[in-house]
Order: C-alpha cells, then sequence, then structure tokens
C-alpha cells in the first residue's frame, strides 16, 4: 500500500492504537494474558507498536513485521523463554516466522491488516 497523503503523529497514534487494541481482544480471545490498553502501555512498548506501524506502512510482509519485532527485541535484550515475562524478558514468540504457532502468524496478520486498513481509511477521510 502507497499512502498518497503523509499521516500526522495523532494520525499514527490512532492506527498503532487500534492495532495495539485489536491485538489485546485477539489475545483475550485465544486464551493469552494481555497487555494493558493502548494508553496505559510502557514507552518500550509503545516505541514497539510504533515500529510495527512504520514497517507494514513501509510494505513489510507479515514475516518481516514478526522478524523486524524480533530483532528489536532482542537488541532490548529479550531471549527465547516459555511464557511473556517483561520483568525477565523472556517471550515464548522469539523465534523464526516459520517456527510460530499458527494462531500466533494469525496475530501478525491482523496487526499488518488493521494498520493498512486504518490507514486507508484516513486517506478516504481526507
Amino acid at each position: 500500500m502507497t499512502l498518497k497523503l503523509p499521516l500526522t503523529d495523532a494520525q499514527t497514534d490512532v492506527i498503532a492504537a487500534a492495532a495495539h487494541e485489536l491485538n489485546r481482544a485477539y489475545r483475550l480471545g485465544i486464551g493469552e494474558s494481555v497487555d494493558p490498553h493502548w494508553e496505559d502501555v510502557t514507552p518500550e512498548m509503545r516505541r514497539s507498536t510504533l515500529m510495527g506501524v512504520q514497517g507494514a506502512l513501509s510494505g513489510n510482509t507479515r514475516e518481516q513485521q514478526h522478524e523486524q519485532w524480533r530483532a528489536a527485541r532482542i537488541a532490548d535484550g529479550w531471549v527465547h523463554g516459555p511464557v511473556k515475562d517483561a520483568e525477565f524478558r523472556t517471550h515464548p514468540c522469539l523465534v523464526p516466522y516459520s517456527d510460530l504457532p499458527r494462531e500466533q502468524r494469525v496475530k501478525d496478520t491482523l496487526f499488518r491488516n488493521v494498520v493498512l486498513a486504518v490507514a486507508q481509511a484516513f486517506e478516504w477521510w481526507s
């Protein structure tokens, strides 16, 4: 998707919030623990989500989105572990995209799709 108009910071934040909240709802639906609502996330999570938004808007595939997220987490000191634990910086999804379970790959698809849909809506409204 190529945007015809640049997005404002406020629009980008709305897109990130929508993607985060959809991810949160999906995680709840599949029985995972959930992160706080967008307005209560940590600065690290906000940066990570905004990086994902920029990646999706730049044309990243689901696989590229995941690998970008994975590389950023590893650079921040996270390691693969059986459960997501912010204190110990472990996450079970710190594996190559091809090794993710299907329900985890669906998260990447949902994230990318909502980013592109909301960005497209902003173009329609302008």
